[in-house]
């Protein structure tokens, strides 16, 4: 009777439609496992491929005597909805947010998801660490992992792509500078670099200042400044949390070249991530298209130069730094009917085993040779897996710095109104000073209200 009113929930909250009419895809069973225990698993196929999935389940089955039967699909909501909404739900699903289907969103919304904050403090099957030992700090209490805000973890933290403020190591050496843990220490050394002719900051275009946005929101509030503020929440923006976060906006926008609004918004842009190659900028904030896009020039570059990678600081020594990242998701549905045998296969994923398998496996379209997939888990030690920008770029948690994910929530369009010309251009005219740091605070007072009159529910 629950899986059938959860089922009509769900369709009254809009998360069901109609399925296309394809053919569920499966892998072969693997032989009858000692425990007699059969799960589901659902998994949506993404560019990584489906070897990989395959693998891991066959692996779990290998290690714990449960079998899986696997259902992935490029769509895999149209293989799950109906049956949900009749009650037949999978035991686990992997199925990140950001969807145009909005499924993982809806069911979080409609309470739909099994907590897993036991999952946390399993011991990995096969192993004698728990997942949240394994785990990278920060990563199971994002908004993406517990939308609710209240200390549970409802959705499990899966692949990822890091984000951080770049620079030069080699400068950084020379000149016996430290890498600032604190905005206090930042400031200092914004000095320091002001005096040799440097400036501290710089950033490609407004958007790619989202990732800092977003990190910065967790460096000031964590997790529930982060919810409050990207929904627009009534109030939110004269909070103590956010004054601070405009009074760092406000002083980064000072100590940011000035060149750097020039180039921002026009084709350009790559010129401004040339003033870090340069030795004219000292961070600038991006994800691996910023070494990818430069390896010409460093390699011409030769021993004066060599990327490395930071969190945000933190607001005061020993605080909590914080560096942004898009990341995977997988839950449990609270209809599934197997749900211990759900939790040790979440608690699998984060094994060497299943993190290997993730990483490597993958075939090759064109040569049809297996090659690496760079479908990387947020646990501890993976970046010495990797190799080359893959291992800089993992390496940002190395050092205790939790992960920032989430993103503004959706409204209907506003005639003139999105989130980038609101949040994010502005950062141009604040560094050109032709835009003050109260009228930047106003014009986001003003759209917030009515982006939250706004919101899709």
């Amino acid at each position: 009777m629950a899986k059938r009113i959860l089922g009509l929930v769900l369709a009254a909250a809009g998360v069901l439609g109609l399925l296309s009419g394809c053919c569920r895809e499966e892998t072969d069973k693997p032989a009858a496992p000692s425990t007699g225990v059969t799960i589901e698993v659902a998994a949506v196929q993404t560019e990584y491929g489906k070897e990989m999935w395959e693998a891991v389940c066959e692996a779990f089955t290998r290690e714990t005597g449960i079998a899986v039967e696997l259902t992935i699909n490029k769509s895999i909501e149209d293989f799950i909805t109906e049956p949900m909404q009749n009650g037949d739900h999978p035991d686990v699903v992997h199925l990140g947010t950001g969807r145009l289907a909005g499924l993982t969103e809806n069911l979080a919304r409609v309470k739909g998801l099994h907590e897993l904050t036991n999952v946390m403090s399993m011991t990995v099957p096969g192993e004698n660490k728990k997942v949240s030992e394994k785990l990278a700090a920060g990563f199971a209490a994002t908004v993406q992992t517990n939308p609710y805000t209240d200390g549970k973890t409802y959705m499990a933290p899966m692949f990822y792509t890091p984000s951080g403020l770049f620079y030069n190591e080699k400068l950084f050496h020379q000149k016996g500078w430290s890498v600032p843990e604190t905005w206090e220490e930042m400031w200092a050394l914004g000095e320091k670099a002001k005096a040799e002719g440097i400036s501290l900051f710089t950033y490609r275009t407004p958007g790619d200042y989202e990732t800092f946005l977003y990190a910065l929101m967790y460096c000031v509030g964590g997790a529930d400044f982060f919810s409050k503020a990207t929904n627009f929440a009534e109030g939110i923006w004269d909070s103590p949390e956010a004054k601070k976060m405009f009074e760092i906006i406000d002083k980064l926008s000072d100590y940011t070249h000035k060149d750097t609004p020039k180039k921002a918004g026009s084709k350009e842009y790559e010129d401004n991530q040339m003033l870090v190659l340069q030795n004219k900028a000292l961070f600038i904030p991006g994800g691996s298209w910023i070494v990818g896009e430069t390896a010409g020039q460093v390699s011409a570059l030769g021993h004066d130069f060599a990327w490395g990678i930071t969190a945000l600081p933190a607001l005061t020594k020993g605080g909590d730094r914080y560096a942004y990242c898009w990341m995977e998701q997988t839950w449990i549905p609270i209809g599934a009917e197997k749900k211990d045998a759900a939790e040790k296969f979440v608690a699998f994923l984060y094994s060497d085993v299943a993190c290997s398998i993730f990483a490597n496996t993958q075939t090759d379209l064109q040569s049809g040779n297996p090659r690496p997939s760079g479908a990387i888990q947020p646990v501890l030690g993976m970046e010495n897996q990797l190799e080359g920008n893959q291992k800089l770029l993992y390496s940002v948690y190395s050092d205790g710095a939790k992960a920032a994910a989430g993103y503004f929530a959706d409204f209907y369009p506003i005639d003139g109104i999105t989130t980038a010309n609101v949040f994010l251009q502005p950062i141009d005219a604040l560094t050109e000073g032709t835009l003050t740091i109260d009228e930047y605070i106003s014009n986001i007072k003003t759209a917030a209200d009515l982006m939250r009159e706004n919101l899709k529910n």
